[in-house]
């Protein structure tokens, strides 16, 4: 069985343009032969797999791309420019990883991919996922979710100062303090009537103290 080799280097350059990151990243190979030599100066092909959740896990975008290799072998690929076999590469939430490159070469630069390589992302892209992160919070309270519960501020404040509007006016907005309002009237009205008796029983103590202390002359 012939055994293929390839030295990989994965570059994700994902620079920002006009406030937006661009739906790209380069990708960079060495190609090698049967015969372990150097593919110089020509045209191969690739198919390129980003795979969720492991080195087997389910493709979540797919393209093909051809490119011609440097003088050093070199085959670089700008993936998001190729062919799309399947997927949305701008639709890949880079936060719900890990991700997997699965990189297929044919050196002859057809479709019969015999070279394959599979590798973790360990770097994402950081500008594409600072792009979906952009997308987040919005400055709007509203969007936000499991907020405290704001008590409403009183509508009805009272005569007194200082009070913050925690004490009602005589529209009574609090049951509460409406009770203890018609309570402390309640008290007032028998206090009135507590003093008016007690006058009474004083006139009737000192007319009782004149009619036992006369004096009555010889």
């Amino acid at each position: 069985m012939n055994k293929f080799f390839t030295s990989l280097l994965l570059l994700f350059a994902c620079a920002c343009a006009y406030a937006q990151a661009p739906q790209k990243m380069t990708y960079q190979s060495v190609v090698h032969d049967a015969n372990n030599s150097l593919v110089d100066n020509h045209n191969v092909s690739a198919r390129i797999w980003i795979l969720h959740g492991g080195a087997d896990g389910a493709a979540v975008y797919i393209e093909t791309q051809t490119a011609t290799t440097n003088a050093n072998g070199l085959m670089t690929l700008v993936i998001g420019e190729g062919t799309v076999v399947s997927g949305n590469l701008a639709a890949i939430d880079w936060a719900d990883g890990p991700y997997f490159l699965k990189a297929e070469v044919d050196p002859a630069g057809g479709s019969s991919y015999t070279q394959v390589t599979v590798q973790e992302i360990l770097s994402v892209p950081y500008a594409l996922y600072a792009e979906q992160a952009g997308n987040g919070f919005g400055g709007d309270y509203n969007e936000l979710v499991n907020t405290p519960d704001i008590p409403t501020v009183p509508t009805h404040v009272s005569a007194f100062t200082n009070d913050a509007g925690y004490i009602t006016s005589a529209q009574c907005g609090d049951v509460t303090i409406c009770d203890m309002a018609n309570l402390i009237t309640s008290l007032q009205s028998m206090l009135g009537q507590l003093q008016s008796q007690l006058g009474q029983m004083q006139s009737r103590m000192d007319a009782l103290t004149g009619e036992t202390g006369e004096t009555v002359e010889p």
